[in-house]
């Protein structure tokens, strides 16, 4: 019997939950939480922010040499928010929770893609369906 696209959101609710609750998007949410109450980092980011807004305004009004300047500050700004150990683990984390996120999205679609192939009577191996396959041996 097929299933509903209301049973399937359901399933992909409970799923969302069940990865929000790991190991990985826990530490994720206690990084950042160190980050936001890190004063230093806080003002790194505010001094961040407003070098990124001049450079939009020097880009606008087309003064290269002052938007190259900024954009110097910007980058000295970033690998000093960068070089802070909490922001490392930070960025690690978000990668390791993205890491998960892929795995089950890529997870879901090899899946459904091999039971598609199963399903029309295809080779899994070759990744060609039942239609593709007895197409091919027609023409033989």
């Amino acid at each position: 019997m097929p299933y509903t696209k209301a049973e399937i959101v359901s399933k992909a609710r409970e799923l969302a939950n069940m990865i929000a609750e790991t190991e990985e998007v826990e530490f994720f949410k206690r990084a950042e939480a160190q980050i936001n109450e890190n004063q230093a980092v806080r003002e790194k980011i505010a001094s961040l922010k407003s070098l990124q807004k001049q450079a939009v305004n020097f880009q606008q009004y087309g003064k290269e040499r002052a938007l190259q300047l900024v954009e110097e500050k910007i980058r000295k700004v970033e690998e000093e928010i960068d070089a802070i150990p909490i922001v490392q683990e930070f960025k690690q984390s978000q990668a390791d929770v993205n890491d998960i996120l892929q795995m089950v999205s890529n997870g879901i679609a090899n899946q459904v893609t091999n039971q598609i192939i199963e399903s029309t009577g295809g080779n899994v191996l070759t990744g060609e369906t039942g239609s593709k396959v007895a197409s091919a041996v027609k023409k033989n």
